[in-house]
């Protein structure tokens, strides 16, 4: 069964039940508070990984299609074919 990206809902439900936002993670690591929001409608590896961080899940877990697409391409760069 393929795992499912997290609704951005989910994400900041989350953030609620360890009682902070996304906002706070955010203006904590030194962006401006609506920052990390990128990362919930669009790649973003850094916030990702920061978001990931906070709520103490792999972001691989939350957005496994992110992931999935990263380790393919970067798996393409690294196939020589023999002709």
């Amino acid at each position: 069964m393929e795992k499912v990206d997290w609704h951005s809902s989910d994400i900041i439900a989350a953030f609620k039940k360890l009682d902070t936002s996304l906002a706070e993670v955010s203006r904590a690591q030194g962006y401006a508070p609506s920052t990390l929001a990128n990362a919930l409608v669009r790649p973003w590896p850094r916030g990702e990984k920061i978001i990931g961080a906070a709520l103490g899940i792999p972001p691989e877990e939350i957005w496994p299609s992110r992931y999935a697409r990263r380790l393919k391409l970067k798996l393409k760069k690294h196939v020589k074919f023999d002709v």
